[in-house]
């Protein structure tokens, strides 16, 4: 199916920025196209012969409004999702103003010298970077988030995201810092064409390789956005 691909990348490159000088000329060759059939008579025969007329017209229902559905209907349908940030810590609790202290010191004994707390190092990494559309039709925006959450784990966050809709969208990781190529690692379909939501990242999965994360049309092979990520630290 990538020939259906091609036709949809040279539609996105080439048609959908002269997408209103093409629909005014779609509009006139129908209007155009039902005076012919007018004067040539072809709604007289249909008439006469209304069992082909109506076969036909199921035929190309039949086959046009499914196959219309499955490849138009991503153009107008959005989903959203909000799933928790994994790489969000509580904040501490603080004391309350005026509590006693739980165990006060006697008023002749001199109290030690206070201490300069530690700072506390995260051990979790972080790189991110900006999503950004193929083109002008497949747009694409906000952040990718690589969190190792705990040492040798990580997940990606997509946050404040937004994608053009599409057929069997799925996300993936690329050594390719400009999209989608040679050893990919599949997280899964894509959860919503809007919002903030998380994916595990596989076992085993050399974080330091992966530069960009990918938003794929696994059914005809189509780039609709991608996110290059910082450098590995």
């Amino acid at each position: 199916m990538e020939w259906i691909g091609e036709l949809e990348r040279s539609f996105a490159t080439n048609l959908y920025p002269l997408r209103l000088p093409i629909a005014i000329g779609l509009l006139l060759a129908f209007v155009g196209l039902v005076l012919v059939a007018r004067r040539r008579g072809w709604f007289a025969a249909a008439r006469r012969h209304p069992a082909r007329a109506t076969t036909l017209v199921v035929l190309l229902l039949a086959i046009g409004i499914p196959t219309g559905w499955y490849l138009g209907s991503p153009l107008f349908i959005r989903t959203s999702l909000v799933e928790a940030d994994p790489g969000a810590t509580p904040a501490a609790t603080a004391p309350s103003v005026g509590a006693a202290p739980s165990n006060p010191i006697a008023p002749n004994v001199t109290p030690a010298p206070a201490v300069a707390a530690t700072p506390v190092v995260p051990l979790a990494r972080e790189r991110s970077g900006t999503f950004a559309g193929a083109d002008d039709f497949h747009f694409g925006k906000g952040t990718a988030r690589l969190i190792e959450t705990v040492p040798g784990t990580w997940v990606v966050r997509f946050e404040k995201f937004s994608v053009r809709n599409g057929p069997n969208l799925y996300v993936y990781l690329s050594p390719d810092p400009d999209g989608y190529g040679d050893g990919v690692v599949e997280l899964g379909a894509l959860k919503a064409t809007d919002g903030a939501f998380n994916y595990e990242v596989p076992a085993g999965t050399d974080a330091a390789a992966i530069r960009s994360v990918v938003v794929w049309c696994k059914q005809f092979s189509v780039l609709f956005a991608h996110a290059q990520l910082s450098a590995a630290s």
